[in-house]
């Protein structure tokens, strides 16, 4: 935990002071008043400046990112993570090379990682965090390629006039499906199983 003293004239200037070193706003310290400003006799001999002490807090995001750094350095990883702020998440976009390893087959490494550095969030902040992790506009690039399936097999069912089960997925991957069929005239969806082997039913109406 990062610590540093500071002085001024008045409590306030001396915690003004360590702010301005430390770099952050003052809802990321603990403030513990180390010795009160004193005039002195005369208002001059002997007066002394008030002197506090600043504690910087754990940032969740911060920690997240810090966490997710680690972890790729044992992969052998260089990266770097950048931070996009959303209104109901937190994005964390990982960039770097060969970043395979940490996406995984169809994501599937890259979900695991994203609910350790859920874990890890959480646990350094006093609200509730959701962040979203993404390497590689993989995310992107994989809701469009479940649009895309979902509409080839709604074309399939439409046809044959059966229904469709697919492959184990996510929440938040058959979120994608079932909203991107959602109103259709013709075609149903619904989700059947427990996690993590929970599939999308594709079926006819």
């Amino acid at each position: 935990m990062k610590k540093l003293q500071a002085s001024g004239k008045t409590i306030e200037e001396a915690v003004r002071n360590g702010l301005s070193r430390l770099g952050v706003e003052e809802n990321r310290v603990k403030v513990t008043v180390l010795e009160q400003p004193s005039k002195g006799l005369f208002g001059l001999i002997g007066a002394k400046e008030a002197r506090v002490e600043l504690e910087l807090l754990p940032d969740g995001v911060e920690e997240a990112a810090l966490f997710l750094r680690e972890v790729a350095d044992a992969m052998g990883l260089s990266v770097s993570v950048e931070r996009e702020d959303d209104a109901d998440s937190i994005r964390l976009n990982v960039k770097g090379s060969d970043l395979g390893l940490l996406i995984g087959r169809r994501g599937q490494t890259l979900d695991s990682l994203q609910y350790l550095v859920n874990i890890v969030a959480n646990r350094h902040s006093d609200r509730h965090l959701r962040i979203v992790l993404d390497a590689e506009q993989f995310r992107e690039r994989r809701r469009r390629t479940l649009e895309a399936l979902s509409e080839k097999m709604a074309v399939r069912v439409i046809r044959t006039r059966k229904e469709i089960v697919l492959e184990p997925m996510t929440s938040q991957e058959r979120k994608i499906i079932h909203a991107r069929l959602q109103g259709h005239p013709e075609i149903r969806t619904y989700s059947q199983g427990d996690e993590p082997n929970r599939r999308i039913v594709i079926a006819p109406k």
